[in-house]
């Protein structure tokens, strides 16, 4: 900054006016600036620039997976609206291990980000580390919730459940579950929010035994788990509820591959159904009947939020709050 003002001819504070909000300085002094970026080529610093800021403009956000696209859709409009409210959303990726989860906490911390939007693991979760990131900045949870407590944007799953079930009951026989890895918070709640829906219509819940796991590879465990349930015993009941529509995937190549029929009709072998309206559940064979989370709205609610907070004059003063439960709709297709 020191070579790029005696460069350009002016003071340095002039130059630092501009680089915070380019309409303070007189429009002849924002064309000096301007004439002199294009020929020396001079950039500030958009770290450097945060670290001496008492709040900067980066906005942290932390997903398990990269490649999900719920968490792609998710930080797509998170990224959207920050860019809009003049933030700049960084997004890190936990890779569904605490330790990365842990490093990336600590990067954001020596990024003085002014707020961060999180999906945590949960079960593998340091708690620790994350109640000492939310007592310095706002942050909002995202997906799954961390505890009872705090901030958080999500599907209501005790709704989405209802809903879901209440369909397969009244269609056809009543649907045993199909749980998820162990992967975070989700992986319980979900399989709580289905026992209470079948206690809710006076029907006894099954649970098909699956393996504890903590693999983000929500295919592939369908897939195994499925095939050895249905070489074995088979499934508890003809309807199979998975806790979403990945691990769905996996039970309908499973039931493929033994030369099972999966739909709904007398000469089908199984029903099977999901959870998340997954953006492929649709072009599966057959499409799979599921329940729709609402990506955009979670995303944008999550990113309003954190934006409420960063405007309160004292952001880390007192903990964030607001818990915003969306609920699902009911995508029916021929899988069940």
């Amino acid at each position: 900054m020191e070579d790029f003002s005696a460069f350009v001819g002016l003071s340095r504070t002039t130059v630092s006016k501009y680089f915070n909000d380019p309409s303070s300085v007189r429009k002849n002094t924002r064309g000096t600036i301007e004439a002199a970026l294009k020929k020396s080529d001079f950039r500030p610093s958009m770290f450097a620039v945060n670290l001496n800021r008492r709040r900067s403009n980066i906005l942290g956000v932390i997903i398990p997976n990269s490649t999900d696209p719920f968490y792609m859709a998710l930080t797509r409009r998170i990224e959207r609206i920050a860019n809009e409210a003049g933030f700049l959303a960084f997004v890190l990726s936990s890779d569904g291990r605490a330790e990365m989860e842990d490093q990336a906490i600590q990067t954001f911390k020596s990024m003085n980000i002014a707020g961060a939007i999180i999906a945590p693991l949960g079960v593998q979760s340091h708690h620790r580390i994350l109640a000492e990131l939310g007592s310095s900045i706002p942050l909002i949870y995202v997906d799954s919730p961390l505890d009872e407590t705090s901030s958080f944007v999500g599907t209501d799953n005790r709704q989405s459940f209802r809903l879901i079930v209440d369909y397969l009951c009244r269609s056809g026989e009543p649907p045993c579950y199909f749980a998820m890895p162990l992967v975070n918070n989700n992986a319980s709640a979900r399989q709580d929010a289905y026992v209470e829906a079948m206690h809710q219509l006076k029907m006894t819940p099954s649970i098909a035994p699956v393996a504890d796991a903590q693999s983000w590879d929500f295919e592939k465990f369908g897939y195994d788990e499925a095939l050895r349930i249905l070489k074995g015993q088979g499934f508890p009941t003809k309807t199979v509820l998975c806790a979403n529509d990945r691990v769905a995937f996996g039970v309908l190549a499973a039931a493929y591959q033994l030369g099972l029929k999966v739909g709904h009709g007398a000469d089908c072998d199984l029903r099977v159904a999901g959870h998340d309206d997954h953006p492929l559940s649709r072009y599966a064979c057959p499409p799979i009947t599921t329940v729709a989370q609402n990506y955009n709205e979670i995303g944008r609610l999550a990113i309003e939020l954190l934006l409420e907070r960063l405007d309160e004059k004292s952001p880390a003063a007192k903990p964030a709050n607001g818990r915003i439960l969306l609920n699902a709709e009911l995508m029916l297709r021929s899988s069940a």
